[in-house]
């Protein structure tokens, strides 16, 4: 009997192109079953790309904040009237002349009277060039108010200066400006969300935990401030402080007012959570092992709830920030001396100024920058904490 040939049938993988690739996908879940939560929470989050861009731009926004000094070249208060409204200057590596250089460099500055307008014009002036160097020696000051130096990120050789952002109507420096500002501004919204989280989560646990009359008079307390218009209530807030407080005080009672609104949206979330909760194996369990309800609030409640409110948190920072800069940007928030990004986009309320002096909205920016990058990292966490994500 002639041997017939055994035909073997194709495998999956050569029959479908992507049979690979559900391959690899399978390995991935297994391998994901052996992540912890965090772990795996991070390889989500990692996936996302404008996640990531915008936890980048977050950080670096913080670390230069943080050492405002440091990068700040000038002092954000000292007024130089011989650049008032001096255009930004463009660092350059070719001169005039063709000339290469290998240490980017900037050039000094000519003013002239312009008869027409009554207003003073500046201008590069060819003839001079002065280099840019990194950390050089400028004036004095105290890193986080205790250690002495006087180091800074950049700078130039005097006579010149080097105002890379431009300066404001009383010649001072736009970036030392900007990122005094954004000091006060970043920080009074990790400051605002904190006291919500605060709030919200533990009024929101307590009304969906207990019910009854509690959860009733929570729930109305609550509607009733989310009925007020909310920018009214700040402004009255904020004209009732005391004009002569002082800017540390008057940061941390902004910092209340903004928060005294922000809670009510994450408890009425966290309620929801807790009313589901309640009614879980887990919640059923510990009441009858005899836990009080403390333990059950703070150990079972809460944690379960803890990704939700973090996702939230980090969604309701962009509001705390706009909040601020409008508050500011009325004359209702911080007030000078102190800066913000508010009280520096005060300067560019006008339309001639937008027309003639664009770089005075540099700090409108920078605002836009900073609530994009918290939405993509809310949105990034969000995705990451989602419990049927692959």
């Amino acid at each position: 009997m002639a041997e017939q040939a055994i035909r073997i049938p194709p495998t999956y993988e050569e029959e479908t192109p992507q049979a690979a690739e559900y391959a690899q996908a399978a390995q991935v879940s297994g391998d994901i079953g052996q992540l912890s939560v965090g772990r795996l929470m991070w390889r989500r989050f990692l996936r996302n790309r404008l996640a990531v861009v915008g936890g980048i731009l977050l950080v670096l926004m913080y670390v230069i904040v943080l050492f405002a000094e440091f990068f700040a070249p000038y002092d954000h208060l000292t007024s130089n009237q011989d650049y008032v409204l001096r255009g930004p200057q463009r660092p350059r590596f070719v001169d005039a002349e063709g000339n290469w250089h290998l240490r980017p460099f900037v050039y000094g500055t000519s003013t002239s009277l312009d008869t027409v307008n009554l207003d003073w014009v500046h201008e590069d002036d060819t003839s001079q060039i002065y280099p840019i160097r990194f950390f050089v020696e400028g004036r004095p000051y105290k890193l986080f108010g205790l250690i002495p130096t006087n180091r800074h990120f950049y700078g130039v050789d005097e006579p010149g200066a080097a105002f890379l952002l431009g300066t404001d109507r009383n010649g001072r420096d736009m970036v030392s400006r900007i990122i005094q500002g954004g000091r006060v501004s970043m920080t009074i919204g990790l400051v605002g969300v904190a006291l919500t989280i605060i709030f919200g989560s533990v009024l929101g646990t307590i009304s969906g935990y207990f019910g009854g009359v509690v959860d009733t008079i929570i729930q109305r307390s609550t509607e009733l401030l989310m009925s007020f218009p909310s920018i009214a209530l700040w402004a009255a807030f904020a004209a009732a402080l005391p004009a002569d407080m002082t800017n540390i005080k008057r940061f941390f009672f902004i910092s209340i007012i903004l928060s005294l609104l922000g809670w009510t949206s994450l408890a009425r979330q966290v309620r929801a959570k807790v009313l589901a909760y309640r009614e879980m194996d887990f919640a059923s369990a510990a009441k009858a092992a005899g836990a009080s309800h403390p333990r059950i609030i703070l150990v079972h409640m809460l944690p379960n709830a803890l990704s939700h409110i973090i996702v939230i948190a980090t969604l309701a920072i962009p509001g705390m920030i706009l909040a601020e800069t409008a508050l500011s940007f009325l004359g209702l928030g911080i007030l000078p001396p102190a800066v913000s990004w508010g009280t520096l986009l005060q300067d560019a309320q006008t339309v001639s100024v937008v027309v003639k002096k664009p770089w005075l909205m540099l700090p409108g920016l920078f605002v836009i920058i900073a609530v994009l990058s918290f939405n993509f990292v809310g949105d990034g966490i969000r995705d990451a904490a989602d419990p049927f994500a692959i």
